[in-house]
């Protein structure tokens, strides 16, 4: 974890991926709150990312 904030107590960090499978961002969000994340959220984020831009 790497914050970029000090009120941050957890984060979630997804890759980004276009049609073609190259990797184009990573999807970084953090929480003031301790074990905000889980992996449901990443699944939900990966899908919403997917849909966007693969």
């Amino acid at each position: 974890h790497i914050a970029c904030d000090s009120r941050s107590a957890s984060e979630i960090v997804v890759p980004v991926f276009d049609a073609s499978g190259d990797l184009i961002a990573v999807f970084d969000v953090d929480s003031t709150e301790l074990a905000a994340f889980d992996a449901v959220d990443q699944q939900w984020l990966e899908q919403i990312l997917a849909a966007t831009f693969g």
